[in-house]
């Protein structure tokens, strides 16, 4: 029997539908976050389907690398402490949790307005990246256009994210979607915690380490 990773089917099937979105507008209005469309005809199918759209090359490759880079620590640890199809299905919990939940906060702020479109994987792969900081809080990010060897540790990072894309959140000053980084994060924290209770000790084992 052929044992895929979740892994590397999700990010096949996101690049896959991507690409093809690109030069099907149909597609790409049919399954992009509308909240107010949403909210109008009850399309809530576009919370999981936006997930697997991106707005252009540069979006998609950098959710993709940065999902794949943490992801495989996350199944690996998963698949060990459940067992193949247990781990695999939290796994897909985690990650496609997060895309739902994160942008329920969008949905409710942005109902109202016909206009606002929402579009990527970033509250998944958010959730994928802080599952994977609480089992290595002390190995190194790299963040562009440093390489991992001269970034900076994860639990660090992690602080530096959230409070980053709490404020930008807030300010709304882009058309980048911080809320569902925000909240993708937290949700991969929490369900990492209550899937895996003792990954929090360890973390905090992992730090008290690093800083003594």
């Amino acid at each position: 029997m052929l044992n895929l990773s979740p892994t590397l089917v999700l990010v096949a099937l996101t690049v896959s539908i991507s690409i093809y979105a690109w030069s099907n507008q149909e597609l790409m209005d049919k399954w992009v976050l509308n909240p107010y469309e949403v909210r109008r005809r009850g399309e809530w199918y576009r919370f999981i389907t936006s997930g697997f759209l991106h707005a252009d090359l540069g979006h998609l490759l950098f959710n993709m690398l940065a999902f794949y880079s943490f992801s495989m620590i996350v199944e690996q640890v998963f698949v060990g402490y459940f067992g193949p199809t247990n781990g695999i299905l939290y796994f897909l919990l985690l990650y496609l949790g997060g895309i739902v939940i994160s942008d329920i906060p969008t949905y409710l702020r942005h109902r109202n307005y016909p206009g606002y479109r929402s579009l990527g994987a970033s509250g998944g792969v958010a959730s994928v990246i802080f599952s994977a900081i609480l089992f290595a809080p002390t190995s190194k990010i790299g963040v562009f256009p440093l390489p991992p060897s001269l970034g900076i540790p994860g639990f660090i990072f992690g602080f530096l994210y959230l409070a980053y894309s709490y404020y930008m959140g807030r300010k709304r000053g882009d058309n980048i979607n911080h809320d569902a980084h925000f909240y993708g994060a937290l949700y991969g924290l929490i369900v990492t915690l209550v899937l895996i209770p003792k990954a929090g000790p360890h973390f905090w084992d992992q730090i008290r380490g690093f800083l003594s």
